[in-house]
């Protein structure tokens, strides 16, 4: 039996409470045992009942300081009761039922055998039959050591919970992040490619209306692509690898007037790696289009004792400010696979990407 296994944080108790009172009617009858009951102890062992109801159903609602309180209520009212009704006794199962909620989160041993050993002890001071330590010592030991028990079974729970529920919260977090991340490094750049487009046409307008068309042509295709890739972020899928990174890079540099020279070689890598070094490279040529104001552009691919190298090589300002989100989230994207960065504003700008692989993704 358990006289309180529930989460005491939940006040929808339903008719539980209730049913444990089946447990006291022993204490409540005996008041209608017999017609010659004098009214003394008749109203005693009414106002006992009484006291015990209020008692009882308080200590579904309190917990820590104020729960031991109700406890020794309890337990004070056996004493009373006890030598004029015997089943007073059950009164002590009852509040040692209670001892496991009193640290609801660390429910211990100890709080109960530290009550029984007071139970006891009453027992020997008031010389006590043998038939009161059955009731209010072994009984209330194991409906509390019941108790206790699941009491902290409902603790490990209610922890792995919390756990489980921080688990999530922390991946929602992250999610959020990586779709930050992505939505600025594919709007980044595209957004890049279509001011340069257009600011070319507008130029080309009067001089060389064919081009400008065909730039503005570009500029729709740019667009299209923009809002695939924006969907694709966003549902975590990318389907352009580092090929496509070349290629959307050469076009605009191209049309930025920048010279780019590429020395890559084929790699068989992993998904997830792939993904973060193309998000690099388009990160990389985004910068060099808005900020470098350079001249020529060197990318280089290879593969070194298992690590994948990509570098970025621009003849441009340089230098070593603070880096902005696009810089942050590659440093993050590359970090999560135990990659490092290292840049270098000192002539120009360099970014050496490193990413460790498997043996076999040579």
């Amino acid at each position: 039996m358990g006289l309180l296994p529930k989460d005491r944080d939940q006040r929808n108790l339903g008719w539980t409470p209730y049913a444990w009172l089946i447990y006291s009617l022993p204490f409540l009858m005996t008041t209608f045992e017999s017609l010659d009951v004098s009214p003394k102890r008749f109203a005693a062992n009414l106002a006992a009942y009484a006291v015990f109801l209020v008692l009882y159903f308080l200590g579904y609602w309190v917990c820590g300081r104020t729960l031991v309180a109700v406890i020794a209520a309890m337990t004070l009212l056996g004493f009373l009761t006890t030598p004029f009704n015997p089943f007073g006794t059950s009164l002590f199962i009852y509040a040692a039922a209670m001892v496991a909620f009193i640290d609801p989160h660390r429910p211990r041993l100890s709080h109960l055998g530290i009550y029984l050993l007071v139970v006891a002890a009453y027992g020997l001071l008031t010389d006590q039959r043998i038939w009161f330590y059955l009731p209010a010592t072994v009984f209330a030991g194991l409906v509390g050591g019941v108790n206790i028990h699941y009491s902290q079974v409902w603790a490990s729970n209610a922890r792995l919970r919390m756990a489980h529920s921080e688990i999530e919260h922390l991946a929602k977090v992250a999610e959020r992040e990586r779709i930050a991340r992505d939505l600025h490094d594919v709007l980044g750049h595209t957004l890049s490619v279509i001011a340069l487009k257009s600011e070319l046409a507008g130029k080309l307008l009067d001089r060389d209306p064919a081009r400008a068309a065909q730039e503005i042509r570009e500029v729709n295709d740019v667009a299209r692509d923009a809002l695939a890739q924006v969907r694709s972020a966003v549902s975590g899928y990318r389907a352009a690898g580092l090929s496509a990174e070349f290629e959307a890079m050469r076009k605009a540099f191209d049309t930025a007037g920048v010279q780019l020279s590429v020395d890559a070689e084929p790699l068989k890598l992993p998904a997830a790696h792939e993904d973060a070094l193309a998000m690099a490279l388009r990160e990389a040529s985004t910068n060099v289009l808005r900020h470098a104001q350079a001249r020529t552009c060197r990318v280089r691919l290879v593969h070194r004792n298992n690590v994948a190298l990509l570098e970025i090589v621009d003849d441009g300002r340089g230098g070593d400010g603070r880096e902005g989100n696009g810089l942050l989230g590659m440093r993050e994207r590359i970090a999560a696979l135990g990659g490092s960065l290292v840049r270098d504003g000192r002539s120009g700008m360099r970014l050496e990407i490193t990413l460790p692989l498997a043996p076999e993704a040579a």
